[in-house]
C-alpha cells in the first residue's frame, strides 16, 4: 500500500444539501472514519464555494496532487449538480488539462460514485428512463478520456430514496474499501483513453477571454 500519509485520492463531494442527504453523506462519514481517510483530500464544493465562485489555482493544485480523482454525488436530472458543473466547466481548462499542451491530468485515474433517485427498474429496457444508466454516464466518461484520465467502472446507488439503512451502508463501506486498496481493487479495470489526444476544433472550444482582468471561460 502507498505511504498513508501521502495523499494521493482527490475526493470532489457536491451535494446541494448534504445535512439532508441519507446516502451522500454516510458515505462521507465512514470516509472521516476510516483509515483511507489520511491518503484523501476531501473537498466539499458546496461548502468551499456556497457563492460559485470557483478557487481554479487551489482546485489544480488539488488535482496535480492526485493520482485517483474522484466525484461523488447524486444523479440531478441525468447529470450532476450545478456546482460540480461548474466546476468542470471552470477547472480543466484548455491547454493545461486537454488540448495542445494541455497534459495536466494524463494518466490520473477518474471514478464516478453517485447515487439516482430510480431504482434499477428505472433504467431497465422499458422503465422509465428508456436508457441503461451507463447511456448517462456518457459525459464522464468522455470528460476523463478529453483529458487523458483512466475511467474506472462506477459505483452508483440505484433507488438511494427508498434505500434500507444495509444498503446504504454496504454502499459507503464498499467505497472506503476501494479508497483503502487503491489501486489495486482497479488495476484492471481502467479503461484508458486511446490513442494520442486528438486536437480540439477551435470552433468547439470554449471562449476565454483574459485572465488578467478576472475573466474566466465561457
Amino acid at each position: 500500500m502507498p505511504d498513508s500519509t501521502a495523499r494521493d485520492i482527490l475526493v470532489l463531494a457536491a451535494h446541494p444539501d448534504l445535512a439532508r442527504s441519507h446516502a451522500t453523506r454516510s458515505v462521507l462519514d465512514a470516509l472521516r472514519a476510516s483509515p483511507a481517510a489520511d491518503r484523501v483530500d476531501l473537498r466539499d464544493l458546496y461548502r468551499l464555494y456556497p457563492d460559485f465562485h470557483i478557487h481554479i489555482d487551489a482546485e489544480q493544485r488539488a488535482l496535480e496532487a492526485a493520482k485517483l480523482v474522484v466525484m461523488l454525488h447524486p444523479i440531478y436530472w441525468y447529470s450532476m449538480p450545478a456546482l460540480q458543473k461548474l466546476w468542470l466547466d471552470d477547472v480543466p481548462r484548455l491547454g493545461w488539462a486537454y488540448g495542445p499542451g494541455g497534459t495536466a491530468l494524463h494518466g490520473k485515474d477518474f471514478w464516478l460514485v453517485a447515487s439516482t433517485g430510480g431504482g434499477a427498474e428505472a433504467y431497465a429496457p422499458g422503465g422509465h428512463n428508456h436508457h441503461p444508466i451507463d447511456e448517462f454516464l456518457l459525459p464522464y466518461r468522455q470528460s476523463a478520456h478529453t483529458c487523458g484520465m483512466n475511467y474506472l467502472p462506477p459505483q452508483i446507488l440505484q433507488g438511494a430514496h427508498r434505500a434500507t439503512d444495509a444498503e446504504i451502508t454496504a454502499h459507503a463501506e464498499l467505497f472506503v474499501k476501494r479508497l483503502t486498496h487503491y489501486p489495486e481493487w482497479c488495476e484492471h479495470l481502467a479503461e484508458p483513453a486511446v490513442g494520442d489526444e486528438e486536437d480540439v476544433a477551435l470552433d468547439e472550444r470554449p471562449a476565454l477571454f483574459s485572465t488578467l482582468d478576472g475573466g474566466s471561460e465561457q
